[in-house]
Parts: structure tokens; C-alpha cells; sequence
């Protein structure tokens, strides 16, 4: 395994150039960029990008001066939000940072499913259908698929297989989107082609009661990328409020759960259990932090994710050996 950053973290770093520095200067061995979406692209500028060549050049020059590989490319948002503004801005954005791949020779966009809003059409809020618990909710899952999950993403997959056929879009399973866990991207598969995949973040399944290794075996070599996050749950508090919290986001030290730098809540032999799980799904590539850790500054944050998957890289590559 190899281990890089989602740059966001560090958007108050003016310049790619001195976030590359930073990166190389801890042994970071591959860097994620936002270009879109929720990302405010702090160190990569799509449209700059895809119309000028030596823009290109520039980036992957900085790049390589540091041995720094270019693991990937982030545009997650929510193509199918109700408000048909915000729903173009982020499918151009998504197709967008497609074409941008193939141009980088970067094989993976990192991205979301989104989420609709109502199906009859009205109104301006998405609205994530996580469960019928009562009878007015029954089926508000289905419609949604059949009138907007599954068509777009169908005609998405298709489109990116004629236009950047290397390239696959790795959808973080993440609850607010539709798709959010193995069983509902299992479902979205079944439409779309081979370069649909799965950006497995284990923070996010943690929370929810999810064991990760589970997930990993349930999707197996559908597997496009990884991020490294955890999560830490508080027991008296859910005890108190539950998992399902309306005041999200707010005080970490009221939080039931909150997302956590690696090494800070599950300890490294859990890591390295979920390293080996993905090795033995075909995957052996880059785990890129995602630093949201709310007690961490960005850099302490990232530095103490950085330690602990060394940590759990040694782990299982003893485990591996025997030792």
C-alpha cells in the first residue's frame, strides 16, 4: 500500500507547489486533488487545466520533481440535487473531471451519487431515502432509482466509457447519497458498466454499526480507491441521542460520533485486518487521508493519520510474513 493526501485539507497552502513540499517532506507518496463539486479546488483549477497543455505539464512537473504520484482526482457533490442549477454545476463538473483524467492519465475520479429530492419534482432540498420507517415513506427509495439514480448514472457509465475509457468513477458510499452502502451500490452496478466503483472510506460505515471487512468482501475487485479515516462513537452519548443526530454538525464533545484521525480511535491491528481485507480483494494501491478530524488542526491531523497507517502497513505486512 502506498500512502497519499486529498489536498483539501490543506487549501489555506496558496500554491500546489509548497502542498507537494509539505507532502514530500513527510514521505507522502501520492497526492488527491478536488476539482469540483463541494471541493473549492484549492490546488487545481479544472477549467485552467483542460483548456491549456502546459497548465498540465506544470502540475505533473511540480509533481514529479517530489516523486509524488497523482493517485487521483476529487470532484464529489451531488449531480442530482432538485435544484436544476446546482444539479449542472456538479454533472459538468463531474464529466468535467472525467475528461481531465484521461487528459492526466489519472485513472480514477473520485465522486458521489448524489441524492434527489422529491419525486413528484417539487421543491429545492434533496432528500436521502435511508429508510421507510413509516408508512408515507414506503417505496420513496425505488422511485428516486427509477427516475433519477438509475438513469443518470446508466447514461454517465456509458458516457465515460466512450469518452475516457482508463478512467473509473469510484463513488465514496456515503449516507446522504443513494448510494451508501455495498448493498445499494451492488444495485447501481447492475446498470452500469465495469468503470462504476467503489472509493471505500471505512469512517463512514463504522458509524452506522457497518463492519468495512464485510463491505470489502461483499464488493470484492470492484474496488477503485481508498481513503484513510476513522471514526470515533461515543457510547454514553448515543446511549443519550442515538447515532441519528439533527444537530450534526456541531461540538465534537457532544457529538455521538464524529469522524477521527487514523490512530486516534481503532487501534492499528484493526487497520491492518482491513488493509489485508483489501489486499485479498485485488486491491494494493494508494490509502489517501481525508483529514475531518474537528479536534485536529489540518497538519496535526494529517500527520497523526500518516503515523497510524505506517503503523497498521507493518502490521499487516508482519501479519502477512508470519511474525
Amino acid at each position: 500500500m502506498k500512502i497519499g493526501l486529498l489536498t483539501d485539507a490543506l487549501e489555506h497552502i496558496a500554491t500546489l507547489d509548497e502542498v507537494v513540499a509539505w507532502c514530500a517532506a513527510r514521505e507522502l507518496e501520492a497526492v488527491e486533488l478536488g476539482v469540483g463539486g463541494y471541493s473549492s479546488s484549492p490546488h487545481a483549477a479544472r477549467s485552467e487545466l483542460r483548456a491549456d497543455r502546459s497548465e498540465r505539464e506544470r502540475l505533473i512537473g511540480s509533481l514529479a520533481r517530489h516523486d509524488i504520484e497523482l493517485a487521483a482526482l476529487n470532484v464529489s457533490g451531488n449531480p442530482l440535487h432538485p435544484r436544476p442549477e446546482v444539479a449542472r454545476q456538479h454533472d459538468l463538473a463531474l464529466h468535467e473531471a472525467v475528461q481531465l483524467a484521461a487528459m492526466l492519465d489519472v485513472r480514477r475520479v473520485v465522486a458521489m451519487s448524489g441524492c434527489p429530492g422529491n419525486p413528484g419534482g417539487s421543491g429545492d432540498w434533496p432528500v436521502f431515502a435511508g429508510g421507510a420507517w413509516l408508512p408515507d415513506m414506503e417505496g420513496l427509495w425505488d422511485r428516486q432509482w427509477s427516475q433519477a439514480i438509475a438513469p443518470y448514472w446508466t447514461e454517465l457509465s456509458e458516457w465515460a466509457a466512450r469518452e475516457a475509457p482508463e478512467v473509473r468513477i469510484c463513488l465514496e458510499l456515503h449516507p446522504g447519497t443513494s448510494i451508501y452502502n455495498a448493498e445499494s451500490f451492488l444495485r447501481l452496478r447492475g446498470v452500469t458498466g465495469p468503470n462504476v466503483c467503489v472509493n471505500l472510506d471505512p469512517s463512514h460505515f463504522w458509524w452506522q454499526g457497518i463492519d468495512p471487512v464485510t463491505t470489502i468482501e461483499l464488493v470484492g475487485d470492484r474496488i477503485g480507491f481508498v481513503h484513510g479515516k476513522d471514526t470515533i462513537v461515543h457510547p454514553d452519548r448515543v446511549a443519550r441521542h442515538g447515532l441519528l443526530d439533527f444537530r450534526w454538525p456541531t461540538d465534537p464533545n457532544e457529538m455521538p460520533w464524529h469522524f477521527a484521525a487514523v490512530g486516534t480511535s481503532r487501534p492499528a491491528s484493526e487497520w491492518a485486518d482491513l488493509l489485508a481485507a483489501l489486499t485479498a480483494a485485488g486491491y494494493d494501491d494508494v490509502v489517501s487521508i481525508e483529514h475531518e478530524d474537528p479536534r485536529l488542526t489540518p497538519e496535526a491531523g494529517i500527520e497523526t493519520s500518516l503515523r497510524g497507517l505506517r503503523d497498521a502497513c507493518d502490521q499487516a505486512r508482519r501479519q502477512k510474513a508470519g511474525t
